[in-house]
């Protein structure tokens, strides 16, 4: 069974960054494309970044410019490198498969405050 793990979350002043890691197991992921969503409070989850198994990559508009989504196969990880970071960007972001078909992970908090 494929599992997803997303870590590097944290608190962080506007205008600063992280990097989030998504490491997955039980299936070959270099063959999907994969993608990082985020859920805020009261809202729907939504996909921000996509990366597909050749590497093309694509942003929702609110985070382009501002996040860069990586993947290293040999190490069946994704990553998102997040910069300028904004109040709205506070959400639990997730790891899955675009479109989704694995059972979502506890996701990791991102909370952007003063």
């Amino acid at each position: 069974q494929v599992q997803l793990v997303e870590s590097g979350g944290g608190l962080v002043q506007p205008g600063g960054s992280l990097r989030l890691s998504c490491a997955a197991s039980g299936s070959d992921f270099s063959i999907n494309a994969m993608g990082w969503y985020r859920q805020a409070p009261g809202k729907q989850r939504e996909l921000v970044a996509t990366i597909t198994s050749r590497f093309s990559t694509n942003y929702a508009d609110s985070v382009k410019g501002r996040f860069i989504i990586s993947r290293d196969n040999a190490k069946n990880t994704m990553y998102l490198q997040m910069n300028s970071l904004k109040p709205e960007d506070t959400a639990v972001y997730y790891c899955n498969t675009v479109p989704y078909l694995i059972s979502w992970g506890q996701g990791t908090q991102v909370t952007v405050s003063s």
